[in-house]
């Protein structure tokens, strides 16, 4: 869990925003528990490191106060490079809360290494509930016995202890498939097909049939 220092936030607008982050500290508000909404900022140094180290829970020394809050959401620049804004969730330390844990596989399949497959994952996270002090930084599972068309659904991962899964135990994880090759289209095929020939330089296409007949005595005539 991180500590951080936060102070209350009387400043708002993006104007004001901008002038706080360039002062390295990041806005954020905290919610929750039938409280009212607290505007705040924190040390930007603090984000950083609490980010770095895959911190969800944060205990918040705001004043005299000390209490605790859930990461529930970081808005970044459009690059990922800075953030503008947290929202937390007041949390106690006893309650179970939802959240999004990422999926981590480990190891090369059997189907991969031996037989060309090809390891596809289809799920980058899974949600679960669990008491707010035992949330996982990820959910690990070996696919190392995994072989071509066995697919890993969301139920047959392993949990931490006194986690449950939120999502359909059916969800698709990752599998291990062989991968077709790509056939040209029907209409490209025939469109190539029917392509026209290179026209060769210098050769003269033919006049239609009765172009330019009767054009010496239509002249005679004239002259006559």
């Amino acid at each position: 869990m991180a500590v951080m220092k936060a102070r209350h936030r009387e400043q708002f607008g993006s104007r004001k925003m901008r002038k706080l982050r360039a002062g390295g500290e990041v806005p954020a508000i905290i919610y929750g528990h039938g409280d009212e909404p607290e505007p705040i900022t924190v040390s930007e140094h603090d984000v950083a490191l609490a980010i770095l180290h895959g911190e969800r829970l944060l205990e918040l020394k705001l004043g005299r106060k000390s209490q605790h809050a859930l990461i529930k959401e970081i808005q970044w620049d459009t690059f990922g490079q800075e953030v503008l804004h947290m929202d937390l969730a007041r949390v106690r330390l006893d309650e179970r809360v939802e959240v999004a844990v990422p999926v981590t596989l480990h190891g090369t399949p059997v189907g991969v290494s031996e037989d060309g497959g090809t390891l596809q994952q289809y799920a980058a996270e899974v949600n679960i509930e669990c008491l707010v002090t035992a949330i996982p930084d990820d959910v690990s599972v070996t696919v190392n016995d995994m072989g071509v068309g066995d697919t890993l659904h969301a139920g047959d991962l392993d949990l931490p202890e006194g986690a449950k899964l939120l999502d359909d135990a059916e969800t698709a994880i990752c599998s291990v498939t062989y991968i077709a090759e790509e056939e040209p289209a029907a209409e490209e095929v025939e469109g190539a097909e029917a392509a026209v020939e290179p026209e060769v330089i210098g050769e003269q296409a033919e006049e239609p049939a009765g172009e330019g007949e009767g054009t010496a005595d239509e002249t005679s005539g004239e002259s006559g």
